[in-house]
């Protein structure tokens, strides 16, 4: 009994270090793989290089835009970032679209969360009507005419809560938070209510520390959703306009009369002014995004797989 345990244990070092060997085939599919997905990153990589080498375009360029996109460094000009910046108007759109971004994905999360988590509660009272009237708004919407009248009644008009109140739920995201909700075991909901917590502590104190995951997915999505929000913004708002109706206009401007956008942004060319536009509009999902990276695709995972 001895002699095999130690043989087992002489066995056991060697057969970690084991790996699997890959056939030529193995091989021939890795290398499409690396292949395919360099193709897809240089297909993404294109125009971004060409976003960012026409905002740095200097006004006096008469080549291609191909030769532009290798235009060395030392001949670009910041002109188009230093109009766009010395602009009240862009700065305050910015600002206006920062402000719908943090109070949308604020309301949005505080009320998605509760829905969500009563929607996963199994003994919940008349769940399979509550669950059809979440579902019916998802599948017929009201339309564009009464949600008008409704924000117009409530006198939300011209103010920034108008562009995310109205959507402030989404029934996708609620369903999905819903399934991740219902794959946490229900036996600490059930030992947190033995021990006296009300249905508000479960969540806060229990749901939530387990959920971080979707609450920053859910949160990605409703603020890139937020940010880029364009088409309430245009009909809700006459004043304190977000950045997305700004960009608009400058496209609109540009292909009117190409000298509009100069006089207003300055010295730097139409097309650099629109190329710095997109690309700054990019900036704040473009630094969150690598913090939340981490749970996007678990979160993602877990809350359609799950229940």
């Amino acid at each position: 009994m001895a002699e095999n345990t130690r043989k087992q244990k002489h066995l056991k070092p060697e057969m970690q270090n084991k790996k699997v060997r890959l056939t030529a085939a193995d091989h021939t599919f890795n290398v499409i793989v690396n292949v395919f997905m360099v193709f897809i990153l240089i297909v993404i990589l294109i125009p971004v290089w060409s976003t960012i080498t026409l905002s740095f375009r200097p006004n006096d360029y008469l080549g291609s835009n191909l030769e532009g996109m290798f235009l060395p460094p030392w001949e670009w000009s910041t002109d188009a970032y230093t109009a766009l910046l010395g602009n009240d108007g862009f700065l305050d759109a910015f600002i206006n679209s920062f402000k719908i971004l943090i109070g949308g994905v604020f309301c949005a999360l505080v009320l998605t969360i509760p829905m969500a988590y009563v929607l996963s509660v199994q003994s919940l009272p008349g769940k399979k009507i509550i669950n059809l009237v979440v579902i019916i708004p998802y599948v017929f919407n009201v339309g564009m005419i009464p949600t008008y009248l409704l924000v117009r009644d409530v006198g939300l008009m011209n103010h920034l809560a108008a562009v995310f109140i109205p959507g402030a739920i989404s029934t996708y995201n609620c369903i999905i938070m819903r399934q991740f909700f219902v794959g946490i075991p229900n036996e600490l909901k059930e030992s947190a209510r033995i021990d006296g917590c009300s249905e508000l502590q479960v969540l806060f104190k229990i749901i939530l520390p387990l959920s971080k995951a979707i609450v920053m997915t859910i949160g990605l999505y409703y603020g890139v959703s937020f940010w880029n929000d364009f088409f309430n913004a245009m009909l809700y708002l006459s004043d304190n306009q977000p950045l997305p109706i700004l960009l608009r206009n400058i496209l609109l401007a540009s292909g009117m009369n190409e000298y509009v956008e100069v006089n207003a942004f300055g010295n730097a060319p139409v097309s650099a002014i629109k190329a710095a536009s997109v690309f700054m509009s990019a900036i704040p999902m473009i630094v969150a995004y690598p913090f939340i990276q981490k749970y996007f695709t678990k979160g993602t995972l877990l809350g359609s797989v799950k229940g």
